[in-house]
């Protein structure tokens, strides 16, 4: 899957399948293009949770992090 990340405030990053990231959470932006990448499931890439990424997009159509650390489910709330 195509995934665009983006750069949200301090160290808050997002992901989305969303090209202009639209869906992404208001409360942390502004939010900034930062790169493109193809996700598969079970394989690994530096700095992110490929599947934690897939799954948090597929249920809530996006994922966010904050240093690492999935805040998701408290961005979608």
């Amino acid at each position: 899957m195509q995934v665009h990340i983006f750069r949200g405030q301090g160290r808050v990053f997002g992901a989305t399948a969303n090209a202009l990231g639209e869906n992404l959470p208001p409360q942390y932006g502004p939010w900034v293009a930062f790169r493109t990448l193809e996700l598969t499931r079970g394989t690994a890439q530096p700095g992110l949770n490929v599947d934690e990424c897939l799954d948090d997009i597929d249920t809530f159509g996006f994922h966010v992090t904050d240093a690492h650390v999935r805040i998701t489910g408290q961005a979608s709330g």
